[in-house]
């Protein structure tokens, strides 16, 4: 199955730095109120691979907090906004689906989004495994601006060496940090001690030439 080593590996920042999490300020939800729309113009778009996860994740805590759900349609992608609407096209069949991300990931060089089992199944990609897609941002999420406890996440690691070293660069920067478990055998590192997303996403732009990767995550559950 290649839900599992889908996930391995660092996280990085292949998107554009205009969506970054400071879209909060957008006023949209992931409720009943509007969302934000993309900007005028030709529609926000990102081509590479998918991949997708299912067990043993299902039932587990996303990066955004929510439980994953293998049946909904759902994705995770590395820095879009929690909330965002994204229509992804399978280039091999033209199969398309709308996903609401939730979750960051995947972390495989060239792969830019992982869906959940249900939208790989309406894309005819469970049995590939990888497929080459489209994406399309429909709506940017509003990044969870409700959320009163902030993290930023800066990377997901596979070797505790590495997990180590992460940790002891936050702590020489004079910030506390925590671990959480992630899919694939993963462990994510993340500073904390924010309570709001603009200062989450403050600290995680100081932070980005040291840990390419890092972004501002609501807490969710705590180990």
């Amino acid at each position: 199955m290649p839900h599992g080593p889908t996930r391995r590996g660092r996280s990085a920042l292949p998107w554009p730095v205009a969506l970054a999490v400071p879209l909060a300020a957008a006023c949209a939800t992931t409720g009943g109120a509007p969302r934000a729309t993309a900007p005028a113009g030709p529609p926000l778009v990102e081509e590479g691979l998918a991949s997708w996860y299912g067990h043993p994740y299902h039932g587990r805590p996303t990066a955004s907090g929510a439980v994953y759900d293998m049946r909904e349609l759902t994705a995770a992608h590395r820095t879009l906004p929690f909330g965002t609407s994204v229509r992804v096209i399978n280039l091999t069949n033209r199969r398309s689906v709308e996903v609401v991300i939730n979750d960051r990931g995947p972390f495989v060089p060239g792969r830019i989004i992982d869906l959940s089992h249900r939208a790989a199944q309406v894309l005819d990609a469970v049995k590939p495994g990888v497929i080459p897609v489209r994406l399309e941002v429909l709506a940017l999420g509003d990044g969870m601006p409700g959320e009163r406890c902030w993290e930023v996440q800066v990377g997901a690691f596979a070797e505790a060496a590495n997990v180590e070293r992460a940790v002891a660069r936050l702590r020489q920067r004079g910030l506390s940090s925590r671990t959480v478990p992630a899919p694939g055998g993963l462990t994510r590192v993340r500073a904390t001690g924010m309570e709001s997303v603009s200062s989450a996403s403050t600290l995680a732009a100081t932070l980005q030439s040291e840990f390419p990767g890092a972004t501002a995550v609501p807490c969710g559950f705590r180990p």
